[in-house]
């Protein structure tokens, strides 16, 4: 048995404009199997994720964020 590699990926948000919307792209990103941990910080429009490359992809990220109404690309910090 393999031990899982966990990743820490930073996305930088659009669109979002009320402390509601932060629940709602958590609950989105966080269904995705092998999300570990899904923290959306409102003022910096920043989200990080912790989950296994292997099972979910930056870009499965960002598609989750689409699905929940914003838009999200890569960030370095």
């Amino acid at each position: 048995m393999t031990a899982s590699t966990s990743t820490h990926t930073l996305l930088r948000a659009e669109g979002f404009s009320c402390p509601s919307c932060v629940a709602k792209i958590e609950k989105q990103v966080g269904r995705l199997k092998g999300v570990e941990k899904v923290k959306v910080h409102f003022a910096s429009s920043r989200i990080e994720i912790d989950h296994d490359a292997d099972r979910v992809s930056v870009d499965d990220l960002v598609a989750a964020v689409a699905k929940a109404g914003y838009t999200a690309a890569p960030s370095a910090f």
